[in-house]
Order: structure tokens, then C-alpha cells, then sequence
């Protein structure tokens, strides 16, 4: 087996994956979620399970660093008590790239009687999940660079760099500044660079 020839074909994948999400952005959408979000009374909570999950986790940190509240809420966990994290007045983000995730849809009855908002972020237009929910992120991602076309790749990709997208927006939209990051990330390298050029001022 050639390893680099097996590597290069992934990057090549999830690059193209990337390329074809944005020109296929459903941009009426985009600026509805956003525009939500930007006038939120409460906080943004993302769902999902496997993959989505730590997709999930990783943009509630990026969110909440760049001025956006937000947090994390395992799908299978939400329904096990978890659900008291989230009022009315919130925004939840349900991830799945098929949109029929079990361990998410299962979420969607009980989160409309708490009232909180729900977005549907998923490459399903037609699915379950983005039909129950208010609002919706879509995006494209026909496959995935897994030869077996099995193994979340592609979409868990494209769903992160969709999402930190729309992550920064928001945070470029608040005028959030330098001074600002420094406040949620004092330490670390990024907080001690931030530090010294802070003081440098």
C-alpha cells in the first residue's frame, strides 16, 4: 500500500468536500441563524452523539471564546436528566449529518415543551430533523472520504468549518476584540502572548 498516496487522496477529499459545501450554501438560512443568534436572550447549546458530538463539543468552546455563551449537551445524555440545563429563552444547535440520528430526533419533542429554539444543522434538507426544527444550517456533503463510504469524514469536516464560519461572523459582528479574548483565555500560549502584547499597549 502506497501511505502517501492514501493520505493525499483524504486531504484531496475533505478539501473538495469543503470547496462544494460552500457553493452550495444555503445563504437565506445562514443569515436567519445568525441573525438569531446575534439577538439571543439566552445561550447557544450544541447536541449530537459520535462523531457530531465531538464536532459539537468543539464548537460550544470556539462559540463561547469569541463572545457567543455556549456549551455542550450529549444527545443520549440530554434525555437522562441533562434537558434541565436548557431554558425557554436558549438556542439549541441539534447536530446530525443525516438528520435521522436516533439519539438526536428523540430530543426534539421534549426540547418544544421546555420552548427553546431549535436549529437543525445537517446535510439533509428533507430529513426529520431539519423538518422539526425552526431553523436550519445546511449544508452539502454527498460522501465521505472513507473508501467505504462509511466513516464520518467529509461531513464532520465540513460541519466544523461551517460551523466555526458562522462562529467568527458572529463574533466579528459583536466587535469583539483582542481585549476580549484575553478575558475568556488568560492562560495558555495564546493568553500569555495576548498578555505581553496587551501590556505592550
Amino acid at each position: 500500500m502506497n501511505y502517501q498516496e492514501s493520505i493525499r487522496r483524504v486531504i484531496e477529499e475533505e478539501t473538495t468536500a469543503i470547496q462544494e459545501m460552500e457553493t452550495g450554501l444555503h445563504e437565506e438560512e445562514l443569515d436567519r441563524v445568525v441573525e438569531l443568534i446575534r439577538h439571543r436572550q439566552g445561550k447557544v447549546i450544541f447536541l449530537g452523539v459520535g462523531k457530531s458530538a465531538h464536532i459539537a463539543k468543539k464548537l460550544a468552546a470556539t462559540f463561547s471564546s469569541t463572545g457567543t455563551p455556549s456549551f455542550f449537551v450529549h444527545g443520549t445524555e440530554a434525555c437522562h436528566g441533562d434537558l434541565g440545563m436548557i431554558e425557554s429563552k436558549d438556542i439549541v444547535i441539534l447536530i446530525s449529518n443525516s438528520g435521522s440520528t436516533k439519539e438526536v430526533i428523540q430530543n426534539i419533542v421534549p426540547l418544544q415543551r421546555i420552548g427553546a429554539t431549535l436549529v437543525a444543522f445537517t446535510s439533509r434538507e428533507n430529513s426529520p430533523l431539519a423538518k422539526a426544527c425552526s431553523y436550519r444550517i445546511l449544508y452539502r456533503c454527498t460522501h465521505e472520504a472513507d473508501r467505504n463510504d462509511l466513516a464520518p469524514s467529509n461531513s464532520s469536516t465540513v460541519a466544523l468549518v461551517l460551523g466555526d464560519a458562522i462562529a467568527l461572523t458572529l463574533s466579528e459582528s459583536y466587535g469583539f476584540t483582542k481585549e476580549d479574548f484575553f478575558k475568556f483565555h488568560p492562560n495558555g500560549a495564546l493568553g500569555e502572548s495576548l498578555k505581553k502584547e496587551l501590556q505592550q499597549k
